[in-house]
């Protein structure tokens, strides 16, 4: 009997230590939107390749959030340092003090660790629409992505900056509807934006021909120039089934954050984590294959002095404002 009880307390204790060496291993907080949101998506891939073992990196604990803005807004308040989601633009806005940030000298404590996959603008076409320009659009039933999305605001910034208001028949519909309109031939196309390869596009190009229009030099450049948010893409020839030359197009940038309050280790073993971690990620989810040292020069912050030391130790190139 004595012995029964000392084996039991003695497992006892090992589950208790296992409990405890969990408890006191090092955790951060990663807000990335709603949970429909695309950059929570990503995050929650991210989260779970930094986590696995042996990375060195903190336990990364993805939380559901109000979006870019309100992570900004929090990361300057809290105490406790956390990583969190963002387009570069909203970093900007907050730094200047415009509407709903308000002065707060906080706000340049931001510093950036990494890109994550941008969301990129396709518009859609059935190749056997004919339609080969965005002109050609004119008068066909096209659903200019989710309402409210950064997606229809673009295809919004696109019609009017070709003067083609009150040209195209636009259809408002949910964009889950839009891959069956397609198919259906209800539609001649839709705009969607995602990190590409976006999965379903890929499947809808295996059953239906399709087209992803591409914007002229100088479409590309009225476009960028109508929106200070977005950078230039290219989405390589062969990335969807059909495919074959690459598509000029525009997209938002995003980038992973945090505040001059958490620690250079710890950011250090954030980054270090992430790009070492790159590849195998690529593997599971194809998005991140595009993702390069190179997108580091769109995030619209100062490394943090941490990620810094990274990337100077693994020799890449970080552009000088940076490291300012």
């Amino acid at each position: 009997m004595g012995r029964r009880i000392g084996v039991a307390l003695a497992i006892g204790l090992y589950f208790w230590m296992l409990g405890a060496s969990a408890a006191a291993e090092p955790q951060v907080t990663l807000r990335a939107g709603k949970g429909d949101n695309p950059n929570h998506a990503l995050a929650r891939e991210f989260a779970a390749t930094i986590n696995r073992t042996g990375s060195g990196a903190p336990r990364v604990l993805v939380e559901e959030s109000q979006g870019s803005v309100q992570n900004v807004i929090d990361a300057a308040r809290e105490r406790t340092p956390s990583l969190f989601t963002a387009p570069p633009n909203v970093i900007v806005e907050a730094r200047r003090g415009d509407k709903p940030y308000g002065k707060n000298p906080r706000y340049q404590d931001v510093r950036a660790l990494f890109p994550i996959p941008f969301q990129t603008m396709h518009w859609v076409v059935r190749q056997d629409s004919q339609v080969t320009s965005f002109a050609e659009l004119a008068g066909k039933p096209f659903i200019p992505g989710t309402r409210g999305s950064f997606g229809e605001r673009q295809t919004a910034a696109l019609i009017k900056t070709l003067g083609l208001e009150n040209k195209l028949q636009l259809i408002d519909i949910d964009s889950a509807g839009a891959p069956q309109a397609l198919k259906s031939n209800q539609v001649i196309g839709f705009a969607v934006s995602g990190a590409y390869p976006i999965g379903a596009l890929k499947s809808l190009a295996g059953e239906v021909p399709l087209r992803i229009l591409s914007l002229t030099p100088d479409q590309q450049k009225q476009l960028l120039a109508s929106d200070g948010t977005t950078v230039a893409m290219t989405i390589p020839k062969g990335t969807y089934p059909g495919i074959d030359e690459d598509v000029a197009t525009v997209a938002l940038p995003a980038g992973v954050y945090t505040t001059r309050r958490m620690s250079e280790s710890e950011a250090y073993r954030i980054t270090k984590a992430f790009w070492t971690g790159r590849a195998a990620l690529a593997e599971i989810s194809p998005t991140w294959q595009v993702v390069t040292p190179a997108w580091l020069a769109v995030l619209g912050a100062q490394l943090h002095p941490g990620a810094l030391k990274y990337y100077r130790e693994a020799g890449i190139k970080v552009p000088p404002a940076s490291h300012k």
